[in-house]
């Protein structure tokens, strides 16, 4: 056994009993959140414009403090932005994180001296969970890959700036940066085919143990070493036994990840974002991912069918019930404020706050007064895989036809890329509209009222989703397919790059 996998066991002990310290007081670690985040802040910009001495409860919270969005705050931080201090949060942000929005273009999300440990420690206490539970360590002391952004920072007013990935990489803890890959010269390295040819160099005679990325990525640096050695992953990296992502839903890839890996390894989820670490699996036996309540961050669900109400109800961690959908609303100690992150999640325990992620509240179709969500949409695709096994699914996406080249009834279209295609296309698209029926009554509703008529399934050749992304800037890295939109751009785009 070797140093870091000796030294893990205590730690990991000693964070786990922390762990249900806070979580046998959830209700009041949120509560006493809250009040620190508002006294901390009552002299900024922010806390003065909004009373925040004056803000004594959750009622008061609430009355004092808007749901928003980025272009609601996008005022302040313009302001942080030409250097000023002290409007957000006391002084100046650490970093900006710097993301891509639908609306608002470039994003740059604060992340202040308080906040970064949210987002370095979660993801060490979700590896120091697993190795507290199932005893597994030995995976320390070899090769740790984290396929991520480029760590190279700009400044932005004096700031730091950077993607969310490239900053936390300048936090890896010493005692794991000599197992690292790849070298930070590679992860410089902005164009993604480039960068993954030199990491697969880098890394193809080492003795690789774990390996974390969004999942559609590390499937293609999969894809890329079978190509290059005809082997399977498992006979590239016999050690590799630990896989860590976040990001996307992995049921639709984990047939054919693991069937490029070729044997089943262990497997951790997280819900990191450029506005905070929000929760890690911290169980191979449950459901579910456990929500951080006890790392600066202030959390209110909105329920997903009030989310667009003029005055929506507001609810904190007490009030939520399991199986319900619900906004995501965050309040941080980095300066967001009412801060709705776009994300849906449903609670599977509350005892402890478990979550599943289940889509994103501007990523439905609603065409036709359906509203199908994208936790239908991957429920369905994961029925009709189980009842078809030969199945692999490399990328999908879901959008509406309301006028066909060919007439008839409207209906959703399916841009499928396989791995490996259904025997039975047919029962195949049936047993996807048969679950979809199950799962969403209005689209039931339509269906037997002839509004709309079965789904169609379109597949797409091979790459076909990463010349998409490469044709849009947005190869590698934290990038990924909205599982659904509500119009034919993605869809439309989808199909001209097949027909290329």
């Amino acid at each position: 056994m070797g140093i870091r996998s000796l030294l893990s066991e205590p730690l990991a002990l000693f964070i786990i009993k922390q762990q249900q310290d806070w979580i046998a007081r959830s209700i009041e670690v949120q509560h006493k959140w809250m009040k620190k985040l508002v006294k901390k802040a009552e002299n900024t910009q922010f806390g003065k414009d909004h009373f925040f001495r004056d803000i004594h409860s959750y009622d008061d919270f609430k009355e004092a403090v808007p749901v928003s969005d980025y272009e609601d705050l996008k005022g302040y931080i313009a302001r942080i932005k030409t250097g000023e201090n002290d409007i957000l949060w006391p002084g100046k942000p650490l970093y900006f994180a710097k993301t891509s929005g639908t609306t608002s273009g470039t994003k740059y999300i604060p992340i202040s001296t308080d906040s970064i440990s949210n987002h370095i420690d979660s993801a060490r206490n979700a590896i120091l969970s697993y190795v507290a539970e199932t005893g597994k360590s030995g995976f320390l002391d070899k090769k740790l890959i984290f396929l991520s952004g480029s760590p190279v920072l700009t400044e932005t007013g004096g700031v730091l700036t950077g993607r969310l990935s490239g900053i936390s990489n300048h936090h890896v803890p010493s005692y794991l940066r000599a197992n690292q890959m790849p070298s930070y010269e590679t992860n410089c390295i902005e164009d993604w085919e480039t960068k993954l040819d030199k990491i697969i160099d880098e890394t193809l005679d080492q003795p690789m143990s774990l390996i974390s990325g969004i999942p559609p990525w590390v499937q293609m640096y999969f894809d890329k070493i079978t190509e290059r050695t005809g082997k399977k992953i498992k006979d590239v990296f016999p050690d590799f036994s630990l896989f860590i992502y976040g990001g996307v839903n992995f049921e639709p890839y984990r047939a054919k990840l693991f069937e490029s890996i070729g044997k089943r390894i262990d497997s951790i989820e997280l819900y990191p974002a450029s506005e905070g670490f929000f929760a890690y699996q911290d169980s191979q036996k449950e459901e579910g991912m456990l929500l951080l309540l006890n790392t600066g961050i202030f959390y209110e669900f909105i329920p997903i069918e009030h989310f667009f109400d003029e005055n929506p109800r507001r609810l904190s961690i007490g009030e939520v019930e399991v199986g319900r959908n619900y906004a995501v609303i965050v309040n941080n100690n980095a300066g967001l404020w009412g801060y709705s992150l776009g994300d849906t999640i449903k609670f599977v325990s509350t005892n402890p706050y478990r979550i599943l992620v289940t889509g994103r509240i501007k990523h439905f179709i609603s065409a036709f007064g359906e509203h199908v969500i994208g936790e239908e949409i991957e429920n369905a695709l994961r029925y009709a895989m189980e009842r078809h096994p030969e199945v692999e699914v490399t990328e999908f996406t879901v959008a509406p036809m309301v006028n066909s080249d060919q007439g008839g009834l409207p209906y959703h279209e399916w841009l499928v890329e396989f791995g490996n295609p259904p025997r039975d296309n047919d029962r195949f698209i049936q047993d996807i509209d048969d679950r979809l029926t199950e799962l969403n009554i209005y689209y039931k509703d339509l269906i037997k009222g002839n509004i709309l008529r079965r789904l169609e399934l379109v597949p797409l050749r091979k790459n076909a989703f990463i010349d998409y992304m490469r044709a849009n800037g947005k190869l590698g890295g934290q990038n990924k397919v909205p599982r659904l939109s509500n119009d034919r751009k993605i869809a439309d785009e989808l199909i001209k790059i097949n027909k290329s």
